[in-house]
C-alpha cells in the first residue's frame, strides 16, 4: 500500500483527530509545566508576604468598634475628644452611630439592594428574576463575601479605611431614579459621599465617589486607593465546571484589549488605563465600569474550588486595587456597577464592549459566534423550544457544511480510481522512489485528484467546532431550559447517580454525551471501518491499519468522559450533527457520486495539458534534494 493511500485512508479521520487535538490542547492547556510552579510558589509566598503586611497595617489603623461607642462616660464632649484622638476630622461622623450597622434597603423590578452604613457600600445584592440549580434566589453579594474600601491618609497624618467608619444614610427619589447618598462627615456641609443612581429596570447602577471640603482633611500626596474583593457564589449544579467559566476579565489599553486572569489557579496583573474590570460567575457578572479609565489597576483571582467532591461554597476570589483620582484636593471618581445576567443581548445594550467579558472565543471563532450562531439560535428559540432550536441549529449548520463532506468523498473516489495506476507505478519503479513519486504526482496533476483535496475541506470545520464549543457553555438563554430528560440544557443531564466519582467522568452519567458517542463510533465506522483491513504494515512505518482501528473506538471514548460534565445543550448537538453526518454521507454514495462518470472525467484530465503549480515544483524540488542526500550518505558509508 503506497504512502498516497496512505494519506487517503486517513483523510477520514484527520478532522476527528484534528478536532479531540484541539479539544485536549483546551482542557490541558493550563496545566503549569515545572518551571511554572515554582513561579507560581514564589509568587505565591510573595503575595502572602504583603497580604500579612497590609493586614497588619489595617489592623494598625484607626478602627472603630461598637465598644469604643457604648464604653464611653461621661459627657459628649468627652466623647467627642476621644473620638477625635482616633479619627481626628471624621469624629463628627463616627459619633452619629451608635455602634449598630444600619440597612437601608432599596427594591426594584430587577434588583434587591442592601446598603450598610458601615462602610458606605453594599451588604447584599439579589437578583430578584432568578434561582440557582437548587431553587435559592441568586444573590451576589452577601453574608459579607464583598468588600468595598476606600484606603486614605489625612493631613494629621492618620490611614482611614471607609470599611470600618459609619456613613449617614439618606434616600431620594429623582424622576425615575431612586437615590442613595451615603456620607461620612466631617461637618454637615463636609464630607465623603458614595452616591447610588438605581433605576428601576435597569441593572447598571450609578456610583459616584467624591469628597466636598476636604482638601484640607485628605493628603493629596497620598494615593486614595479602592480595594474592591468578592467571592463569587456557587450557582450551577458542578461547581467545577461552572469554575471553569468564572474568570476575571478587563478591558484596558484604551479599550484596545481584552485580557483575562489565569482559568485555573492563583494569578495576578498590574495594568494601566482600565476602563471596565468584570467579577464573572459564569452566568453572572458584577462589573465595574468607571467614566474614565482608572490609571493604574492590580488584579487578582484565586480559585477557592479544590474538587467536585468538596462543596464548596465560593468559587473564586477576586481582588482589585485602584488608584482613585483627586482634583484640587478632592475625591472625584464617577462610575457605574453591573449586577446581573451574562447575557450578550443585555450587555450589548451599554458602551464599552461588555459583551467582551463572555467568552464566545477568540478571533474568527468568537466573531464565528457573534455574527452567525447568536443572532441565528436567537431567532430559532423565538419560534420554537430551546431543544428544538438546537436541533433546527444543526441541521442548518450541517447542511452548509455538506459542500465539506462532497469534496472529501469526492477526493476519495478520484483516488481510488486512480488506485491501479499508482500501484502499476510504484511497481515499476520499486528500486528508485524518486521517480516512483514523481511520476505519481505527475498523475494526479493531471487528473486533477491530490490527497490533500481531502483534507483541507475538513480543516474548514474546525472554526465551527471550536466556535459552537465556547458558544453553548456561555449560552445565557439556555440556562434552566429543559428539554426530553435534560433538566438544563446549559449543565450536564443526568440519567444515574454513580456511588463513587470516576476522575475526568464524574460522579454520574450522562445520555447525551453516550449518544453523541454512539453516533459518531458509526459513522467512523463507515467512513473507515472497510479500510482498516486493507492496511497492510510496510517496513520501517507505522502500522496505519492498527491506528485507524484504535481510532474508531477512542474518538467515541473521547466524547464519551469529555462531555459528560459539559453542556447536555453542546452533546445534543454533537449527536445531532453526526446523524446528519452519516445520512449526508450516504445519499453522496449512492445518489450524487457516479464513479464511472468521475473515471471519464479523470480521462479528459490527463489528456489535457496541464501546467504545475508552485506548490507541485517546490514538492517536486524539495524529493529531488532528500533523493541526492540520500545518495551521498549511502556514497560515504560505502
Amino acid at each position: 500500500m503506497n504512502m498516497e493511500e496512505k494519506k487517503l485512508d486517513l483523510n477520514s479521520i484527520i478532522g476527528f483527530v484534528l478536532i479531540f487535538g484541539i479539544l485536549l490542547y483546551m482542557l490541558w492547556q493550563n496545566q503549569p509545566t515545572p518551571e511554572e510552579i515554582e513561579a507560581q510558589k514564589a509568587k505565591q509566598e510573595q503575595l502572602a508576604k504583603e497580604k500579612n503586611k497590609e493586614e497588619s497595617q489595617e489592623q494598625s489603623s484607626y478602627q472603630i468598634s461598637p465598644d469604643d461607642l457604648s464604653n464611653m462616660s461621661g459627657s459628649d464632649s468627652t466623647k467627642l475628644a476621644v473620638l477625635k484622638n482616633k479619627f481626628g476630622a471624621f469624629a463628627y461622623g463616627a459619633g452619629l452611630e451608635t455602634g449598630q450597622d444600619a440597612i437601608t434597603e432599596v427594591k426594584t423590578d430587577l434588583l434587591t439592594l442592601k446598603f450598610n452604613s458601615k462602610g458606605g457600600f453594599l451588604s447584599e445584592v439579589k437578583l430578584n428574576k432568578f434561582v440557582n440549580y437548587d431553587s435559592v434566589p441568586i444573590y451576589l453579594i452577601n453574608d459579607n463575601n464583598s468588600v468595598f474600601n476606600i484606603t486614605f491618609g489625612t493631613s494629621d497624618n492618620r490611614t482611614l479605611n471607609t470599611k470600618d467608619l459609619y456613613f449617614q444614610p439618606q434616600v431620594t427619589n429623582n424622576g425615575d431614579k431612586t437615590i442613595v447618598s451615603m456620607k461620612l462627615k466631617v461637618s454637615e456641609n463636609e464630607f465623603l459621599e458614595h452616591r447610588y443612581e438605581i433605576a428601576n429596570d435597569d441593572y447598571m447602577i450609578g456610583l459616584t465617589l467624591r469628597s466636598q471640603g476636604l482638601s484640607s482633611v485628605i493628603n493629596s500626596s497620598q494615593n486614595m486607593v479602592l480595594d474592591w474583593r468578592m467571592k463569587t457564589f456557587r450557582h450551577d449544579q458542578s461547581i467545577v465546571y461552572e469554575n471553569r467559566y468564572t474568570r476575571l476579565t478587563y478591558q484596558h489599553d484604551g479599550g484596545n484589549k481584552i485580557d483575562k486572569l489565569a482559568q485555573g489557579g492563583d494569578d495576578e496583573e498590574e495594568e494601566k488605563d482600565v476602563s471596565w474590570i468584570s467579577y464573572r460567575q459564569h452566568f453572572f457578572s458584577t462589573i465595574l465600569v468607571p467614566d474614565t479609565p482608572f490609571k493604574s489597576v492590580k488584579l487578582a483571582s484565586r480559585t477557592l474550588v479544590k474538587n467536585e467532591d468538596i462543596d464548596t461554597v465560593y468559587t473564586k476570589e477576586y481582588a482589585s486595587k485602584l488608584a482613585l483620582n483627586i482634583s484640587g484636593g478632592e475625591l472625584s471618581q464617577p462610575m457605574k456597577l453591573y449586577f446581573g445576567p451574562t447575557d450578550s443581548k443585555i450587555l450589548k445594550k451599554y458602551e464599552n464592549n461588555l459583551e467582551e467579558s463572555i467568552p464566545f472565543g477568540w478571533g474568527i471563532f468568537g466573531w464565528i459566534n457573534k455574527a452567525l450562531f447568536i443572532p441565528l439560535f436567537g431567532f430559532l428559540s423565538s419560534i420554537m423550544p430551546y431543544g428544538l432550536a438546537i436541533i433546527a441549529m444543526t441541521i442548518l449548520i450541517k447542511l452548509l457544511l455538506s459542500f465539506v463532506q462532497y469534496k472529501q468523498f469526492l477526493s476519495q473516489a478520484k483516488m481510488r480510481i486512480l488506485k491501479p495506476e499508482i500501484d502499476a507505478i510504484r511497481t515499476k519503479h520499486k528500486d528508485n522512489n524518486l521517480k516512483a513519486q514523481q511520476e505519481i504526482m505527475a498523475l494526479q496533476n493531471k487528473a486533477g485528484a491530490s490527497p490533500l483535496s481531502g483534507c483541507l475541506p475538513g480543516l474548514m470545520q474546525i472554526p465551527v467546532f471550536y466556535a459552537l464549543f465556547m458558544f453553548f457553555p456561555a449560552a445565557f438563554d439556555l440556562r434552566q431550559k429543559s428539554f426530553l430528560w435534560a433538566d438544563d440544557l446549559s449543565s450536564y443531564d443526568v440519567i444515574a447517580e454513580l456511588p463513587f466519582n470516576i476522575p475526568l467522568y464524574g460522579g454520574h452519567v450522562s445520555l447525551f454525551p453516550i449518544l453523541a458517542a454512539i453516533a459518531i463510533f458509526f459513522y467512523m465506522k463507515m467512513t473507515t471501518g472497510d479500510q482498516v483491513a486493507a492496511q497492510p504494515q510496510q517496513e520501517g512505518m507505522p502500522d496505519m491499519g492498527k491506528i485507524m482501528k484504535i481510532m474508531i473506538y477512542l474518538s467515541p471514548l473521547m466524547m464519551l468522559i469529555f462531555f459528560n460534565q459539559y453542556a447536555s445543550g453542546l452533546s445534543l448537538y454533537y449527536f445531532i450533527s453526526n446523524l446528519i453526518s452519516i445520512g449526508i454521507m450516504l445519499v453522496i454514495k449512492n445518489y450524487i457520486l457516479d464513479e464511472d462518470k468521475i473515471h471519464a472525467q479523470i480521462q479528459v484530465n490527463k489528456a489535457k495539458p496541464r501546467k504545475q503549480s508552485k506548490f507541485q515544483k517546490r514538492m517536486q524540488e524539495m524529493m529531488e534534494q532528500a533523493e541526492q542526500q540520500k545518495q551521498a550518505q549511502q556514497r560515504r558509508k560505502n
